[in-house]
């Protein structure tokens, strides 16, 4: 009898707490908390069931080139993740695991336009670009930031961080650049995660993203 009970009144429990917040990430996860530049942010998913995608998100035939559909797997090696895969690595990141990286790439006009991912830092893909960055500075992001060490003229990858990169979705070309730019000069594929759905499918989602402020 308790035990019949004790199931009961987990029921109720949950069925008030879906009555509060109806739209759940998955079926056994409501939320989650992460650390975002010192303080922690709640990722939820929108809870009004008409809520539509941004407007920016919404387009469907932006010209190609240079908004071209990306492949599932920009290379062998790096894997490519959705929402729950990233939310385990923003979950690490919250949990103080330093040997993880999540990028938000995109150029600052649309950070300004539709924030970011909690959890995530911005760098944006012409940093990471021989075209645009010098050497030096692409080598001062990958020992300082990344935890690449070099010895003469070759890179020891041996304790960098696993760096997951996103953009704006799967019409995005930021973040394969700079992925493929890594494997160039050596990062281990493994290392190496993209989010193809980026911006796109996180806001189709409902999903939560945080205001972004150009630091001067």
């Amino acid at each position: 009898m308790p035990r019949i009970v004790s199931s009961l009144l987990l029921l109720l429990f949950a069925g008030a707490a879906w009555a509060d917040q109806p739209v759940w990430i998955t079926a056994q996860q409501p939320y989650m908390d992460v650390m975002h530049e010192g303080r922690l942010v709640r990722i939820q998913r929108e809870q009004d069931s008409f809520n539509q995608i941004d407007p920016d998100f919404a387009m469907t035939s932006r010209p190609c080139p240079p908004y071209c559909v990306q492949p599932i797997q920009l290379a062998t090696g790096v894997e490519t993740i959705g929402e729950l895969e990233l939310l385990d690595y923003l979950q690490r990141i919250t949990r103080r695991d330093d040997s993880v990286l999540v990028i938000d790439s995109r150029d600052d006009d649309w950070l300004l336009r539709s924030g970011m991912i909690p959890g995530a830092i911005h760098m944006r893909w012409e940093r990471l670009h021989p075209k645009h960055a010098t050497a030096d500075t692409i080598a001062e992001i990958l020992e300082l930031q990344f935890g690449a060490s070099r010895v003469d003229l070759f890179w020891n990858f041996e304790n960098a961080k696993t760096l997951v990169f996103y953009c704006n979705g799967p019409w995005c070309g930021q973040s394969p650049t700079n992925i493929k730019q890594l494997l160039a000069m050596g990062y281990p594929a493994q290392k190496l995660k993209w989010y193809r759905g980026g911006m796109q499918a996180w806001k189709s989602l409902g999903l939560t993203t945080v205001p972004w402020k150009k630091k001067p």
